[in-house]
């Protein structure tokens, strides 16, 4: 999804921001579920545990992210949590909004930020107050019972990878791993001393800059090439993977994911995947031991 400053904002201001906003979204909805039935009523909450992604899509996603892009990019923040209010009233479990609606939102205000398609001022506006639902979002998860996991978490320096990177610990821990995130600009070889008292089962690198490529490679390749943590999976995930298909591989990591959705998924079906090259390496060092 691509999105028109200019064309986000000429839709027509009637009434206070936040009254538009919780009509837009009632309106939205509605007109959604009760296609086919002008007599339905719009749905109420679901309990808890049967807040399935597939039960709880967001309708009309393109209209509802467009809405609410044109609410962060200028900064009309009661605007934009009535909006996101009146999705979580309407049933739509908080992390199918995290991962449906924040995350898209996030990677397209950096990638057009970082095209200069927006201003700075416009860009402050809408990591803020992102951070701000994001962290709302995160006290209504539903915990799932422990996975008996343990991941580290470490991102880029900027504050779209901050953002990113919280928003991806969060539902992990809500998904029963236990997670450590400390955010960027942590030094490689503190990550190293790091995971050595940890033991974490996954070390997680998010990364959206190509800037930050070559620390990623060096910190995999000189853990890989000490032997140490033989069973820990590293795994990359953010922009600068998505741009590059292929370099999670080339830099040595064992798995790499597109979103927090995909992460999700594929911390559970590949959890066993490792880098050939690095299996080729451990193996051969297991031969010369024997």
């Amino acid at each position: 999804m691509k999105f028109c400053l200019g064309a986000a904002r000429a839709a027509p201001k009637q009434g206070p921001p936040q009254h538009r906003a919780a009509a837009t979204a009632r309106r939205i909805l509605a007109r959604d579920r009760n296609q086919g039935s002008p007599d339905s009523a719009p749905q109420v909450d679901a309990p808890a545990q049967e807040r399935t992604d597939t039960m709880n899509a967001i309708p009309n996603i393109d209209r509802v992210s467009e809405q609410l892009f044109s609410y962060l990019v200028s900064g009309e923040r009661r605007a934009a949590r009535e909006l996101v209010d009146a999705l979580y009233n309407a049933g739509i479990a908080p992390e199918t909004v995290a991962k449906d609606l924040f995350w898209p939102l996030l990677d397209n205000i950096a990638i057009m930020y970082r095209k200069d398609q927006i201003t700075t001022l416009s860009h402050h506006y809408a990591t803020r107050m992102l951070r701000m639902l994001v962290d709302q979002a995160q006290a209504r998860y539903t915990n799932s019972s422990s996975r008996s996991k343990r991941i580290a978490l470490f991102c880029g320096p900027n504050e779209t990878e901050e953002l990113a990177g919280q928003m991806v610990a969060d539902l992990l821990e809500a998904d029963g791993y236990e997670v450590t995130f400390a955010g960027g600009g942590v030094a490689n070889d503190e990550i190293r001393e790091e995971i050595g008292q940890r033991e974490p089962d996954v070390l997680l690198l998010f990364a959206s800059s190509a800037k930050d490529a070559p620390f990623i490679r060096e910190l995999i390749d000189t853990i890989r090439e000490n032997g140490g943590h033989p069973d820990m999976q590293i795994v990359v995930g953010g922009g600068i993977f998505n741009r590059a298909p292929g370099l999670d591989e080339e830099i040595g990591a064992d798995l790499s994911a597109t979103s927090p959705r995909d992460l999700l998924e594929k911390l559970v079906s590949d959890g066993f995947a490792r880098n050939a090259r690095w299996t080729a390496t451990t193996n051969a060092r297991a031969r010369r031991v024997a």
